[in-house]
């Protein structure tokens, strides 16, 4: 599955930014979809996923009560809305579809989970 991440750009703290994520070239629907960010220097880390079916969502402890993840299968995308944001959630944004064996879960998501990324959208978040 191709990924494509929109949405990105540079808010002052306290704004909002809702990212987007399309696929194509497979049925969206046979994978979970998550996200992930990664800054310099820096592992890229999980912050959200989306069951196949859409009817679990995880957040880590670092964004839960700021972003909400979503996804829409007839439209084939994903989106993670961010709000109240800070500058130490500056970083590069990725959408990523799990392994056919993985579904997201309250284990959360991390990279060995995925097969396949999104080429990433930049968030800045300055005064």
């Amino acid at each position: 599955v191709y990924l494509e991440e929109t949405g990105g750009g540079s808010v002052r703290p306290g704004g909002s930014l809702r990212l987007s994520c399309t696929g194509s070239g497979a049925n969206f629907r046979y994978f979970a979809i998550g996200w992930f960010r990664q800054t310099p220097g820096k592992e890229r880390e999980g912050v959200a996923c989306v069951s196949k079916g859409g009817g679990f969502r995880w957040l880590s402890n670092s964004v839960k009560g700021r972003f909400t993840v979503s996804r829409d299968h007839r439209e084939e995308t994903s989106s993670l809305q961010i709000d109240n944001l800070k500058p130490e959630d500056t970083a590069i944004y990725y959408c990523a579809a799990g392994r056919m064996s993985y579904d997201c879960s309250d284990k959360g998501i991390d990279r060995i989970d995925i097969v396949s990324w999104g080429q990433g959208t930049q968030v800045t978040v300055s005064s």
